[in-house]
């Protein structure tokens, strides 16, 4: 049995924990910790383990809120850890050599198996050096994970197909953006073709990826200040033609329940 949790969504910190129930054993497999060491454990407590139990961490890039405690998520744990060659270089300094014993090295399109769980990393347009985001597996279902990317490419498109559940990201909309506080050059990061998708270019990707086997889909990384849950819901929902409420929303605190893939 394949299934997920949010534990956070937001440009507070992002991540998810996948896991996949074979008999007696269950494979833990933790996708990004940009959170605080204290506030993950307790979200782990939360959702029913502990962070001695994680199999492997899988971070998708280097920015903060997607890397955050993982360093000291590792140091205390000594839990294997995946990320990109190019991520592994724009963080790697003394302290993190240290570790380097841990590191695995994810490539798009090598398959990772950990446990009873397949990970299947691909590449994406986003502001990175390396950025990678992931399909997770149990053999039999599949979950698409895809919180940061600018613009939809057809490698994207081509690497989620087929999926049953998706966590994707719908991080703002196009005119509370223009409209907000942000200064010039944040705006046009955030909307440019390296920065993060839209309502409306999710729902495009959405589009591509709907077939009558996607039984779920989850709206993650809302802009606080310029998105709303509404405004994503709507755009989603009409893409998947379902109503607004079939659509969840990860919360940047309090995440997701959890969701059988």
């Amino acid at each position: 049995m394949l299934r997920f949790k949010s534990l956070g969504s937001g440009s507070t910190g992002n991540a998810t924990l996948v896991e996949v129930q074979s008999g007696i054993h269950t494979t833990r497999l933790l996708i990004d910790c940009g959170l605080r060491l204290r506030d993950l454990e307790t979200r782990l407590i939360e959702a029913g383990t502990c962070a001695e139990d994680l199999d492997a961490i899988f971070i998708t890039h280097e920015h903060g809120d997607h890397i955050g405690c993982a360093r000291s998520l590792v140091n205390r744990y000594s839990t294997p850890l995946w990320m990109s060659q190019g991520t592994w270089l724009a963080v790697s300094d003394e302290a993190w050599t240290a570790h380097q014993h841990l590191l695995n090295v994810a490539r798009d399109g090598c398959t990772i198996e950990i446990g009873n769980l397949q990970a299947f990393p691909f590449t994406v347009p986003h502001d990175a050096r390396e950025p990678l985001q992931l399909r997770c597996s149990d053999g039999d279902r599949h979950l698409g994970v895809v919180t940061d990317l600018g613009h939809i490419s057809s490698h994207v498109i081509e690497s989620l197909q087929g999926c049953h559940a998706l966590l994707l990201e719908a991080n703002h909309d196009p005119d509370l953006l223009k409209a907000s506080g942000y200064p010039s050059f944040l705006k046009q990061r955030v909307a440019g073709p390296w920065g993060h998708l839209a309502n409306e270019a999710a729902a495009e990707l959405l589009s591509h990826l709907k077939h009558d086997q996607l039984d779920y889909v989850q709206a993650a990384h809302l802009s606080e200040r310029n998105n709303t849950p509404e405004l994503a819901r709507a755009s989603l929902s009409a893409a998947l033609g379902c109503g607004l409420m079939d659509i969840d929303v990860a919360h940047p605190s309090s995440g997701s329940k959890w969701v059988q893939v």
